[in-house]
């Protein structure tokens, strides 16, 4: 049998091996546990690689700008009106406008053929937006005659409607005659008696000038020869919110008298109580049968204010005695500023004769 020995060398040897390799273990032990913290480690990583950059965050995306508000369009140029004689009957009037456009010194006629196709003036005669026929006249203007103290912008009644071959003066196809007139003229007059029946509101009056005058005008008329039958006056005072009715009746070649029939005609009168205000709508009828006349001021919502006149003492039955309706205003002030004015706006016209 053999024996085997062990060299001591040899065990040796193999005791240093053993105490080496046992202290790389417990170095790597400590090494990984230096290296570690309480977290575990996730063993799909693979830890002999770099960690990777993280990746940027995005830049946040700018706001837009706000989009440039829209210019607002241009508003329509606003559509002429259409003349006067579109909504009225203007075939037999005329119409004095206080500017001289032919040089002859005197107010400017514009007569039935040329006012009823289409005639409108954007100072003195126009249609408002809500169809009313409008008149205006300045302090400052021109005159119908050397004879005449005040402008006008006002219509003036014409029977013969455009035809030039009858004059206008006379007893003729174009003015009328009161029926208590010779028989003579009532057949050769255009037409006999009348009435003539307007509704509208007066606008503006002046405020400036002799008391005497300021804030005055006439809004209709029966004209005769050279005096007046009536004339209608609409008077507003500077201090007073309501204006007043009242009408003269001229006698043939002779006075006036005075008819007041809303307020006082007075050039210091009180505000009148049941006055008519600037633009509020009122009416008036003329109405003539022979030597008879009444004349009516109508409201809406209050009594009719009416008023008779026997004119049989007025000269106006004679023979050659004509008469023509005039309506519009007829400014009875030429004291005032020059740019000082009267308006009124008539929302119906209408007249009538017995033939």
């Amino acid at each position: 049998m053999f024996e085997i020995k062990v060299s001591n060398n040899y065990l040796i040897k193999k005791s240093i091996f053993m105490i080496m390799r046992l202290f790389f273990t417990l170095l790597v032990v400590t090494m990984v546990a230096c290296g570690s913290d309480d977290s575990t480690v996730d063993p799909n990583i693979d830890t002999s690689l770099p960690n990777p950059e993280p990746e940027p965050e995005p830049e946040p995306e700018p706001e837009p700008e706000p989009e440039p508000e829209p210019e607002p369009e241009p508003e329509p140029e606003p559509e002429d009106n259409p003349p006067p004689s579109d909504n009225f009957d203007l075939s037999e009037w005329k119409i004095s406008i206080p500017i001289d456009e032919d040089g002859n010194g005197r107010a400017d006629d514009i007569k039935e053929q040329e006012l009823n196709a289409g005639y409108q003036d954007p100072t003195y005669f126009y249609s408002a937006d809500d169809g009313g026929m409008v008149f205006k006249c300045f302090v400052d203007g021109f005159k119908t005659s050397t004879n005449t103290s005040y402008t006008r912008t006002e219509l003036r009644e014409m029977l013969r409607a455009g035809n030039t071959d009858i004059s206008t003066q006379g007893v003729n196809g174009n003015n009328w005659v009161f029926g208590s007139a010779p028989a003579s003229d009532i057949a050769a007059a255009g037409g006999y008696d009348g009435e003539l029946t307007a509704t509208l509101a007066v606008n503006h009056v002046t405020t400036t000038g002799s008391s005497s005058q300021v804030g005055r005008v006439i809004v209709g008329q029966i004209h005769a020869n050279s005096d007046e039958p009536i004339r209608i006056y609409y008077r507003k005072l500077p201090n007073n919110e309501l204006g007043s009715i009242y009408f003269a009746h001229e006698l043939n070649e002779g006075d006036d008298t005075y008819f007041e029939m809303i307020g006082s005609r007075s050039s210091s009168a009180s505000n009148p109580s049941d006055g008519i205000a600037l633009d509020e709508v009122f009416s008036y009828n003329i109405k003539v049968i022979g030597n008879d006349m009444w004349v009516t001021i109508s409201r809406d919502g209050k009594d009719d204010v009416e008023q008779y006149v026997d004119m049989s003492a007025s000269g106006y039955d004679q023979g050659g005695q004509y008469m023509y309706f005039k309506a519009g205003v007829y400014n009875q002030n030429n004291t005032g500023n020059a740019d000082d004015y009267t308006q009124a706006t008539f929302y119906s016209l209408s007249k009538s004769h017995s033939n």
